[in-house]
């Protein structure tokens, strides 16, 4: 695509500079993925800047919308960065593929395996992953004593990853991984393992280790307008377990309703996407975000 695609990011910024009603942002950053137009992470991110006094514009680069093939990531990831960008977050289903193109990783990232944001800075593309760390701050602000002795996950792509090394982190005995694609849950499993004395597996039986987990998260597109259903047949569930879904659109996904109504504690996906934003508003602008205010922003955005 070479300079076409730059040219095309150099007039969408400029367009959307045009639009915002002025031309003094000093900050570019862009959204990447498939089916992201509404995405509230715009609105989130621009409201923030504003309050703290710095130009910013944040544009949707919709792979749907712009008609690329998944293969252009990497020429995209490239023109960005001449098009003088400042970085990019990177959402489904991108977070692995995106890897590749990168100069450097946080250790995080490097850890996981799948990154969420990408910082130009110095002549290098800078991969980072925001995405545990917003699940584990969620996760404890919102579930503090849910029993942590096991855990079935489904989904073992980039969010899948994150979740995985966040659950990890936070202590969980046992950590069951289920996907579609049996070889994506055994890499998973395998990678986490080594960094956790492997206490991460594949179950072939997801009726199986829904009913042994203590709690139960889902990290796959289903749940979203676009993939509408549950992950498994939520007649399993139990009172006594929790169900996380890292799914923010919509905010009340059909698992969360169901696992509400049975009794379950419940964890949507606003907090993860408020906590992984703050942070990589900070990468992006080297300024403190206030958490409480970009909540706000976030409903704001809706």
């Amino acid at each position: 695509m070479g300079d076409s695609l730059v040219d095309l990011l150099c007039r969408l910024a400029d367009e959307h500079k045009g639009a915002a009603g002025g031309d003094s942002e000093k900050v570019v950053i862009g959204l990447v993925g498939r089916g992201i137009q509404s995405s509230r992470t715009p609105g989130m991110h621009e409201r923030e800047a504003r309050r703290l006094g710095i130009g910013y514009s944040y544009l949707l680069l919709d792979f749907d919308r712009l008609g690329f093939p998944d293969a252009a990531i990497g020429d995209l990831i490239a023109a960005a960065e001449i098009a003088g960008f400042h970085g990019l977050n990177i959402t489904h289903p991108f977070k692995q593929a995106a890897i590749s193109v990168l100069d450097v990783l946080s250790p995080e990232a490097r850890a996981i395996g799948a990154v969420n944001t990408v910082v130009f800075a110095g002549g290098r593309k800078e991969g980072h992953n925001t995405d545990s760390w917003g699940f584990a701050e969620s996760f404890r602000e919102a579930m503090t004593g849910a029993s942590m002795g096991c855990v079935a996950m489904f989904g073992a792509g980039g969010a899948g990853a994150a979740v995985a090394n966040a659950l990890m982190q936070m202590g969980v005995g046992r950590l069951f991984v289920l996907d579609s694609q049996p070889g994506r849950a055994s890499d998973l499993a395998s990678r986490m393992g080594a960094l956790f004395g492997g206490r991460v597996e594949t179950w072939p039986d997801p009726a199986a280790a829904v009913r042994m987990a203590n709690g139960i998260v889902n990290t796959t597109p289903v749940g979203m307008a676009k993939y509408p259903g549950t992950p498994f047949d939520t007649a399993l569930l139990t009172a006594e377990k929790w169900v996380a879904d890292i799914i923010y659109f919509p905010t009340e996904t059909e698992l969360l309703v169901a696992a509400r109504t049975i009794g379950c504690r419940t964890l949507p996906g606003t907090g993860m996407a408020v906590y992984q934003a703050v942070r990589a508003f900070e990468l992006f602008t080297g300024r403190k975000a206030d958490r409480r205010a970009m909540a706000d922003h976030f409903e704001a955005a809706a």
